[in-house]
């Protein structure tokens, strides 16, 4: 026992005698880049607990090359990686060399919360933390292409699989965005070639960082922005973190439903109800334009005077409660709303109508009634997101 302590002591003296010699050498032979040993790609969505270095990639060099790296092994008490560099001659570059900033020596992300990035900064891998708010862009990701032998998956341009006809199920099928039974009845009656979108990413994030694909946004963003996501159109604004402690009232208002039986009052109220859902939690990040929700339906009253016929009556009640709202919090009038007494433009859809944040933060849009029939009372908030 005495000599193995004896020869361990003399190998940190031999280490720590060629360090100066190793300083010299690490001139002509310069440690690995930090690109080159991560284990995802640099710009990647990075949360807490994550492995950012791959080791199999760190190469091994001699070590008379870098006698230097034993002593950092020596300090960090990893003695089976010194012993070893003592045996086989060679060194791997240790992880705290070419990191910095919440990643571990074992390369794991660490010591921040909510959805980091992985960076380099000043020739070192780094993990930062998110900025105040992050958000980016619903845009689709994921297709499918109606072929001879069945529904060809592909993401990214990439083709994934392809599935029969007969075999197409929740299995088989992304089916967030679009049921199965919609992907069957859309093969029966789609062309050789045509294409339906199944899947949506998070792309043009406000920081830079890379798309996040489909299957990764439940795990680094939570199940509630993928719920988000699903019930508004492409193209929309995601706000994916957001460091806020204070909510502030910028804007409110409201109005009465009324009653107009020639276009029938219960359909008029159903569809006060339908714009109010649609609206009703809409977050919109700074400086971004936001529609509401795509996923309500509204009823239809014939009218002489619309464009064909037939006209969504109803929700002007509840737009002109929107357009309070929103004005009163300083910014301008939404597309597709005017400021007479019937605000909604014909032709107009809710997912037409788009509301422009023109604030440094975010703002949550909430919308709620009260009452029924023609007194229904329609309310609208427009809620800032402070950060702290």
């Amino acid at each position: 026992m005495k000599n193995s302590k004896i020869s361990i002591l003399a190998l940190i003296l031999v280490a720590l005698a060629m360090y100066p010699l190793g300083t010299v050498i690490d001139d002509f032979y310069p440690p690995q880049g930090p690109t080159e040993i991560t284990s995802m790609s640099v710009g990647d969505t990075v949360i807490a607990g994550t492995k950012v270095v791959n080791e199999e990639k760190i190469r091994k060099v001699p070590l008379l090359y870098n006698p230097q790296y034993l002593q950092d092994y020596i300090e960090n008490l990893k003695l089976l990686d010194f012993l070893g560099s003592i045996v086989t001659g060679t060194v791997k570059t240790p992880i705290e060399r070419i990191t910095s900033g919440n990643i571990s020596k074992n390369g794991v992300a660490h010591g921040f919360k909510g959805p980091g990035i992985l960076e380099v900064n000043g020739e070192k891998l780094t993990v930062n933390p998110p900025g105040t708010f992050v958000y980016g862009e619903k845009i689709p990701y994921m297709y499918g292409i109606k072929t001879e032998n069945g529904l060809e998956i592909l993401e990214a341009d990439k083709t994934l699989k392809t599935v029969p006809y007969d075999q197409i199920s929740n299995d088989t099928v992304p089916h967030n965005y679009v049921s199965v039974k919609r992907v069957k009845k859309w093969f029966k009656n789609a062309e050789l070639g045509q294409r339906i979108t199944l899947g949506y990413a998070i792309a043009n994030f406000n920081d830079g960082r890379n798309t996040v694909a489909p299957e990764n946004i439940e795990t680094l963003f939570g199940s509630s922005i993928l719920d988000y996501m699903e019930n508004y159109p492409s193209g929309s604004p995601i706000l994916v973190y957001a460091n806020t402690n204070t909510k502030k009232v910028i804007g409110s208002n409201g109005d009465t439903l009324g009653s107009f039986p020639q276009y029938n009052d219960a359909i008029r109220e159903h569809n006060s109800r339908a714009f109010v859902e649609a609206w009703n939690g809409t977050i919109i990040p700074p400086h971004s334009t936001s529609s509401g929700k795509e996923t309500v339906g509204f009823g239809r009253s014939p009218d002489p005077h619309a464009p064909g016929g037939w006209a969504s009556h109803g929700v002007c009640p509840a737009a002109r409660a929107l357009r309070g709202a929103v004005s009163q919090a300083g910014f301008g009038l939404p597309t597709g709303i005017t400021w007479s007494e019937y605000a909604v433009q014909f032709g107009y859809t809710v997912t037409d109508i788009k509301v422009t944040n023109n604030r440094n933060y975010p703002v949550k849009i909430l919308m709620w009634t009260g009452g029924s029939g023609p007194g229904m009372r329609i309310h609208a908030k427009v809620i800032a997101l402070m950060p702290q």
